[in-house]
């Protein structure tokens, strides 16, 4: 899609959505971070696994004045719309999955910019041993509710490097502010890559440099959500969105820390996560006993297994721009559910070329828990790889638990035309397929064993899957009405 303004980084973002009706509104009415600017976005655009009422792609919101932050503006729900993404990516909604999936095969690497070039994040640079450093005046992150543990950054890139192969990466966690040069950060044992470098760093002794770029290219912030095995530890996600910018994500060095940070951010956070500290309980000056809202639409429990993440500086541009998502709105389903398709359909399509023609992460799932795919049967031989494909989908993104297929014919991002495929070609005792005690993602709070004697552990859960096909053999007896093709504008304009 041809824009008038380059995207370079959020600011450019932001200007793009300007140019299109409906889909940024900015405020210059004061709001409070804590719960009140989440509460007032819950109502414009959160949707997702929000609870209703709530309004799903809704515009984007720009707050330009922010409560005990002058100068400061936050935007939240950039990505909060599947058309919204598919503009800022220069796609059709219905291609996000197979533009970022090709943009992952065909990876271009970030470059780092010479010492002494500008580097706009750091045009204001705050060092933790100055007196007066404190995060909560300088970082205007927002609590979602009332009883979010404190005020998390929910969008910060966190870039480190492997401390035994000098690999880099980029991931997102949730970090709460604990102090004023604090934060803890959750790092899910075993999971994404930047756990690993901690436990590794916590191995040696010693502690793991890391940056946090907050307000970037949201080219950045959708691939950071890919997850092994489509990208394994040591590929980094910055390496998509040059693929699918057409150029390298710029970085630059850190002003206190031996790392690098996107050149191009709002806000660097810089710091380091202490060794062995993976034991900082999330809640410790709320006692509220949780995190914040995260993507299944429930609270998450307060961790007691936090890391500690040691901050030494804080550097940001002139008037600088926070951006925050609410845990289980759209705008997570966009950033964890493309990077699900993108990897489903590339697993798929390595083993079964041609036989699924799209994948959806459906929001009900919150980009995680449920995937549709749209099957295509051309031959008697092909009955049975729709199931087949379900199976490598679970293989392609473990946190997966329901997997939906259908024919061709079915528009898979309507969830209607979906249920009426599992209304009319699904009979339950045929067609469901379950796979117990299989490990899955402990936020969903039926993944537990007080929930069902089945589950072993908590994070296992039964994937299921939903054959809603028609089977081969009779594919002539399910053909949906044939109306005639016409051209509506002639009508509606005439």
């Amino acid at each position: 899609m041809d824009h008038r303004t380059e995207i370079l980084d959020l600011r450019t973002a932001l200007a793009v959505l300007r140019e299109t009706p409906g889909q940024l509104v900015e405020t210059n009415v004061e709001v409070a971070p804590a719960a009140e600017l989440a509460g007032v976005y819950r109502y414009v655009g959160a949707g997702g696994t929000v609870m209703r009422p709530t309004q799903v792609d809704g515009p984007a919101m720009v707050f330009h004045n922010v409560k005990g932050h002058p100068g400061a503006s936050v935007a939240i729900g950039v990505l909060a719309s599947r058309a919204r993404v598919a503009n800022l990516f220069g796609c059709k909604k219905e291609e996000l999955g197979h533009l970022v999936q090709a943009c992952a095969a065909h990876p271009a690497p970030p470059a780092v910019r010479q010492p002494g070039a500008a580097v706009p994040a750091q045009q204001v640079v705050q060092l933790a041993s100055d007196p007066d450093f404190d995060l909560n005046k300088l970082i205007p992150a927002p609590t979602n509710t009332p009883v979010d543990a404190g005020p998390y950054i929910t969008l910060g890139m966190c870039y480190a490097t492997h401390p035994d192969t000098g690999l880099s990466d980029v991931t997102i966690h949730r970090m709460c502010i604990q102090s004023r040069d604090e934060l803890s950060i959750f790092l899910q044992p075993g999971s994404r890559h930047i756990g690993a470098m901690a436990e590794r760093a916590t191995e040696l002794g010693q502690p793991l440099p890391i940056s946090v770029s907050i307000g970037v290219d949201p080219a950045i912030e959708g691939p950071a959500g890919f997850e092994p095995p489509t990208t394994p530890l040591g590929f980094n996600e910055l390496s998509i969105a040059g693929a699918l910018r057409g150029r390298p994500v710029e970085l630059a060095r850190c002003v206190s820390v031996a790392e690098n940070a996107i050149a191009n951010a709002e806000y660097v956070i810089e710091g380091e996560i202490l060794p062995g500290s993976n034991h900082v309980v999330e809640d410790q000056n709320t006692h509220t006993g949780y995190a914040m809202p995260e993507f299944p639409g429930y609270n998450g429990p307060a961790s007691h297994e936090c890391w500690l993440l040691k901050v030494k500086a804080v550097t940001h541009r002139k008037d600088p721009i926070m951006q925050t998502c609410i845990g289980p709105s759209e705008e997570h389903v966009n950033m964890a559910g493309i990077p699900t398709e993108a990897s489903i359909l590339g697993m798929i399509d390595k083993a079964l070329p041609g036989k699924v023609l799209n994948c959806y992460a459906h929001r009900s799932g919150g980009g995680k828990y449920m995937a549709v795919l749209q099957c295509c049967k051309t031959v008697h031989t092909d009955e049975g790889k729709q199931r087949q494909a379900a199976l490598l989908a679970f293989s392609a993104f473990p946190e997966l638990k329901h997997v939906i297929l259908v024919d061709e014919d079915v528009d898979i991002f309507d969830t209607n035309d979906v249920l009426w495929a599992m209304n009319t070609r699904f009979q339950g005792d045929a067609d469901i397929i379950t796979i117990p005690g299989v490990r899955c993602h402990p936020l969903d709070p039926s993944s537990n064993p007080n929930y069902t004697a089945s589950i072993r552990d908590v994070g296992c859960s039964c994937k299921t899957i939903f054959d809603c096909t028609v089977p081969f053999a009779l594919k002539d007896r399910f053909r949906r009405a044939p109306f005639m093709e016409t051209d509506p504008e002639k009508w509606l304009h005439g």
